[in-house]
């Protein structure tokens, strides 16, 4: 792989979505998550990295060095086992971390060097941690926050009809189903995220070229997610605050503070990205440049 980026960055997504959810809470009857005490809308860190991580899958499809740790229907313990495998250990750690001292940096290197999201997010590799391995728990030097709408969301439920019924008894009865589905009519969401070269230099390894393909990543990340129930989701602009230097140059809220976004003129119920005007102030901090990718 090549040698770990040198630059700390700093980065504001945002996205909108149009008459779907882009993120339903299971304990609320999959409702679009909202803050109670604001009205405003959020959407996990979580889910934003399970559209990074299928992104890069579907571009990558497993090759070397780009696969995916925290994989649909793939169990982590078999992912844990190539690398002991690699390593000729078997399945009695604690031993082989006494017959080894470096184990835990070898083990560490090899997840790192093979699964793209561990070099990114980091990870909590479970089987190395119950053996007492340091190496069970990386952490990555891409960190995102969650993604808060930037006005208020009114969640709908939207009752809906099939004329497929489920059970012969029931086709009986009745000529259709009643379900339901909800809906933000629109929001745009702002998440911020942060990346620490210092973090990439000493613990995995993440490169340039992984950089790039982060933010390839993210700003593709709904394009091939598509589905009914999120309804149009798209990212709209992508603004990356870069350092010129590995610890940087100014705390990241300021930066942060210098993206608005604001309502055009006249505009009072938001339903487009036009209605909006975001703007990144001119004056940045000495050593820090900004680019605008959408």
């Amino acid at each position: 792989m090549s040698e770990p980026i040198k630059n700390r960055y700093d980065f504001v997504i945002l996205f909108d979505v149009e008459n779907g959810n882009p993120n339903g809470d299971p304990d609320s009857g999959n409702m679009p998550r909202v803050d109670p005490e604001t009205g405003y809308g959020l959407v996990t860190d979580v889910c934003l990295k399970r559209k990074i991580r299928n992104y890069v899958e579907t571009a990558k499809e497993d090759a070397e060095g780009y696969r995916i740790y925290i994989k649909d229907q793939v169990p982590l313990q078999r992912s844990d086992a190539e690398a002991l495998s690699y390593l000729g250990v078997d399945k009695d750690l604690k031993a082989a971390k006494k017959d080894d001292p470096t184990l835990d940096v070898k083990i560490r290197d090899f997840m790192c060097h093979n699964f793209y999201d561990i070099r990114t997010f980091g990870a909590v590799m479970t089987t190395f941690v119950k053996g007492a391995l340091n190496c069970g728990q990386v952490r990555g030097p891409v960190q995102l926050s969650f993604a808060r709408s930037v006005d208020p969301i009114l969640p709908q439920e939207i009752t809906i009809t099939r004329v497929a019924i489920t059970t012969e008894a029931d086709a009986e009865k009745k000529g259709t189903e009643m379900g339901r589905k909800y809906i933000v009519p629109y929001g745009l969401y702002r998440a911020e995220g942060y990346v620490s070269a210092n973090l990439a230099r000493k613990v995995t390894g993440f490169s340039e070229e992984d950089l790039q393909l982060l933010w390839q990543a993210i700003l593709n990340m709904f394009e091939n997610d598509h589905s009914a129930a999120r309804g149009k989701m798209a990212v709209r602009e992508l603004i990356v605050f870069k350092h010129d230097s590995e610890l940087g140059n100014a705390p990241a809220y300021k930066l942060f503070d210098a993206v608005h976004v604001d309502h055009a003129a006249g505009v009072t119920v938001p339903r487009k990205y036009s209605d909006y005007v975001v703007t990144v102030d001119q004056q940045l901090p000495a050593g820090v440049t900004c680019e605008r990718l959408s």
